[in-house]
């Protein structure tokens, strides 16, 4: 006696599915692949029905322009899970990237850029990629060379935790950098927080003692405050 069947509709695919399983194989013959991908042979679509029915799986045509067309025992209510799963991570990793921005004028302070400075620093570190923007405003316009050497001054002071991913590009009255994070983008940091988290353990397994060593309480200190551009 043939084990009872899930009902169809439970594995039908949906209206931009247009995979064919099951009973919606209409052609004669199919080369039939097993669940685990051995290779069955050519069989009668019926026989190949039989054979996923017999396991409580699905018949799925899978290379319908082949001859002839090869069907492969699934279920495949699981499989379309699994794929869309696969593609929901995907979109997720690609919604982690991000692009932060920094503006700049050609005749900044020195304390001004190092401010801004470290805004790209920690951006960086936050392993996202950084706009730099420089904005002209009048005769600026007629001396761009300025404003690419604050770029590129700008590139050489984060090189070990920032690349040049576009090059200084002038965009009306504003030159636009692009910076992408290097390898060694964060890693400091995390090594920080790190030695902060041990030493902040080690002053708390150590109550007893009124005076613990000045590098762990330095370890223990909490990072910079973190001032938006």
């Amino acid at each position: 006696m043939r084990p009872r069947r899930r009902p169809v509709e439970h594995v039908r695919p949906s209206n931009r599915d247009t995979t064919r399983i099951n009973d919606a194989i209409r052609v004669p013959r199919v080369r039939l692949i097993d669940s685990d991908g051995a290779q069955i042979g050519i069989k009668t679509t019926d026989e190949a029905r039989e054979f996923a029915y017999a396991k409580n799986l699905d018949l799925v045509e899978i290379s319908p322009q082949a001859d002839p067309p090869v069907a492969k025992v699934m279920d495949y209510g699981k499989y379309k899970y699994e794929q869309e799963q696969k593609a929901k991570q995907a979109r997720k990793h690609q919604s982690q990237i991000h692009v932060k921005e920094i503006k700049l004028r050609p005749k900044i302070g020195l304390h001004d850029y190092n401010t801004k400075k470290g805004h790209v620093e920690r951006f960086l570190n936050q392993r996202a990629k950084v706009k730099v923007t420089i904005m002209f405003r009048g005769r600026e316009t007629t001396h761009p060379e300025r404003g690419r050497d604050l770029l590129l001054r700008l590139a050489e002071d984060v090189k070990e935790i920032g690349q040049i991913e576009s090059q200084p590009l002038l965009d009306g009255r504003n030159m636009v950098m692009l910076l992408g994070p290097t390898k060694n983008a964060g890693v400091k940091r995390d090594a920080e927080d790190e030695n902060a988290q041990r030493g902040k353990e080690a002053v708390q397994g150590d109550g007893d003692r009124k005076d613990p060593p000045a590098a762990d309480d330095a370890e223990s200190q909490p990072g910079a405050q973190v001032v938006e551009a």
